[in-house]
Parts: C-alpha cells; structure tokens; sequence
C-alpha cells in the first residue's frame, strides 16, 4: 500500500494508561484491585491502534517520553504501526482508570504530561514537513502538554494545508485550530457547547452550529458524538444521527478515538456518508465493551455496523 494511504495521527500528550478494575470503588476507604493492566495511550495512538486493527496502515508521531517509551515501542511493532515519533526528556505520563463494574462508572485520575522544549516543538514540526508531501491524511487529537502554546494544532493546520486534517481536542486549542480551516472536526457535545457558549440541547440546535463553522470556515465535515445518544455527522447538504443500540460497557477509554478512526477508514474506502456513519458508530460501539485500545475484530465491527440507526436529521423534530 502507497504512502498516501497511510494515516498519520498526532499525539502531543500521550499516556501509558493504568486500568484498574475495583468493584464497588469509594473514595476514603481501603479498595481492592481486581485486576490491573497497562496500555500505550494518547488519542492519536488509540486511533492508530483502530485503523490498523481495520487493516489500514497507519504511522504514529508527536512525543514519547525518552525513559519509558519501551511499552510504545513493543506496541507499534506488535501492531505494525510507523513510528516517527519525538523522544523528549523524562517519561510519558500515567493515565490512571479505575473501572467499577459493579456501579458502572470509571473514575479518570491523569497525571501532567512532560513539556516538550522548543527544540522538541521545531524538530515534530520537522517530521510533519516530510511526512506532508507523501500523505494525505492526518489526524491531530488530544490535549495540548502544559508549557505548549495553544496555538499548536493551528500551525499544525496550516503546515499541513490541502490535506485532509481531522481534528478532535478541545478549550482554546480547538478553537485556534478551527479558525484555520481543518477538514473535518470531531468534538463530542460537551466541547462543541464549551466552544459556542450555548446549551445545545436538541439536534437542531448542534445542526445549526455545525452549519455555521462549516460555512464560517470551510470545514468539509463537522461530526458531533453525544455518548450513548450517538453522533451527528454534518456533511454538504447531507445531516444524520446514527444512533447506537445499547450496548454492555465495560469501559469508555478511546470510544471518541474508535469513531475518528472509522470515521477516516470509511472516508479512505469512499463509504457514503450514511455508511461511514454507521461505520464509525460500529467502532465506538467495540471500544465501549472491552478494556484497552484496539478492535475486537473486523467481524465484530461488521456486526455491529448492522446493527446502528441512521436517521436523516430532516426527519428530527426541530
């Protein structure tokens, strides 16, 4: 497969996440661990991790911290992934999950990152202006390391110009990046609320916002996850709501990132919008009812797909 079908995602912040299963977790008392494992983490690594496990190949870059990047290490070549990633000093933060089965909830416990230094900043800037000429998809998602300007995913968005750039962060640094015109955007309901400082409590309401930034900055596609109340995908005259079945979750970690990565798996094989909705929704559906980043399978992603709702937001009562 020719470079220009290999995705590169950005990870800027990434984690080795901690998951520890606690039945019946409370704060202020002695709680027993059931079972414990660690996972290579970071938004851009769990996408990567999805769309190789789809059997589309990917590359990974951004930073790793230098001491412990031999989880990362095993992972990308396990999983067949490019690294050409950053090493920088210190070790890539642990992201600790406590999942409580029993009540069902997850508590997230996530340390500081390292802070890259400005060389670090210049040499990833670097790597993007090789990469640029032989790829066409990029995908820049998760939190901006402290010390970091905001400003970072915009630049980002402009190096990378006349390609296709999916976003998926939030606070100032998505508001930047949006202003710079990326592709698509993918921000889940809460973000997009943050953004626009409205309520967004209806379809109609989170349509029209995304009419609005696809016009105000040419954005080819606007895709808005909601939980387990699915995703609106805004695309030219196009608006749906896919709409998952209820599902057994086991855990919420990297649900956003399985639906980036079927959002540009279904793009890359030319899937209408319809299919790549039902496409994207099927991975997030996999990710939500297993512990760790990756598919189960492509099977179960095919079963799963059959299984999601599409509706034309025409048919939504506005």
């Amino acid at each position: 497969m020719s470079q220009e079908n290999r995705v590169v995602t950005v990870t800027i912040n990434p984690a080795i996440d901690q998951t520890i299963a606690i039945p019946n977790f409370t704060a202020g008392t002695v709680d027993r661990v059931q079972s414990s494992q660690l996972d290579p983490g970071g938004k851009g690594v769990n996408v990567a991790s999805f769309l190789s496990d789809f059997g589309q190949p990917a590359t990974v870059t951004g930073f790793l911290g230098a001491e412990n990047d031999d989880i990362f290490r095993r992972f990308f070549a396990r999983k067949g992934i490019e690294d050409r990633c950053v090493r920088i000093a210190g070790q890539t933060r642990i992201g600790v999950k406590v999942m409580d089965e029993a009540l069902r909830q997850t508590t997230d416990i996530n340390f500081p990152g390292q802070t890259p230094s400005l060389a670090d900043v210049a040499h990833l800037f670097d790597i993007l202006k090789q990469l640029v000429s032989a790829h066409e998809w990029f995908v820049l998602s998760g939190s901006i390391p402290a010390g970091v300007s905001a400003g970072i995913y915009g630049e980002m968005v402009r190096t990378l110009a006349g390609k296709k750039v999916v976003l998926d962060t939030s606070g100032e640094g998505f508001r930047q990046a949006v202003a710079a015109g990326p592709w698509l955007i993918k921000p889940n309901v809460d973000e997009l609320r943050e953004f626009v400082g409205e309520c967004l409590d209806t379809p109609a309401a989170i349509l029209q916002v995304a009419r609005t930034l696809i016009e105000r900055y040419s954005i080819a596609s606007v895709v808005v996850s909601m939980g387990k109340e699915g995703a609106i995908f805004v695309e030219g005259k196009e608006a749906l709501w896919a709409l998952p079945p209820h599902v057994e979750v086991k855990s919420t970690v990297g649900a956003g990132d399985a639906m980036v990565a079927g959002i540009v798996a279904g793009k890359m094989r030319g899937l209408s919008l319809t299919e790549c909705a039902r496409l994207a929704t099927a991975f997030s559906m996999n990710a939500l009812t297993h512990i760790g980043s990756g598919l189960p399978s492509v099977e179960a992603v095919q079963l799963a797909r059959d299984q999601v709702t599409i509706r034309e937001l025409a048919d939504v009562s506005l």
